[in-house]
């Protein structure tokens, strides 16, 4: 079973609408790069210009923040779900 990643409505215009893409990704990171190959442009929304995820965008494993697990290393299970959501502001 592959891992599931949600894509949230803002980058669904990347991924022709789907809101959920499977990916075969060891790796949070091995997911964005899996994405970039399939959908061009998408990983510049997720990552900044030195690779990091960006401060405004908060992707979960299975509802935990990577920030507090391995970022970017934090390793992926087959049936894992990876959750992109963007930060919203308000006033």
């Amino acid at each position: 079973m592959p891992v599931k990643v949600r894509i949230p409505t803002p980058l669904r215009k990347l991924t022709d609408n789907e809101e959920i893409v499977h990916v075969a990704a060891t790796t949070v990171g091995g997911a964005i790069a899996e994405l970039q190959s399939r959908y061009p442009g998408i990983k510049e929304r997720l990552t900044d210009e030195a690779g990091g995820v960006r401060r405004f965008v908060n992707v979960y494993v299975n509802e935990e923040d990577i920030r507090f697990l391995q970022n970017q290393e934090t390793a992926l299970r087959d049936g894992d779900e990876i959750s992109i959501i963007p930060a919203i502001a308000g006033g």
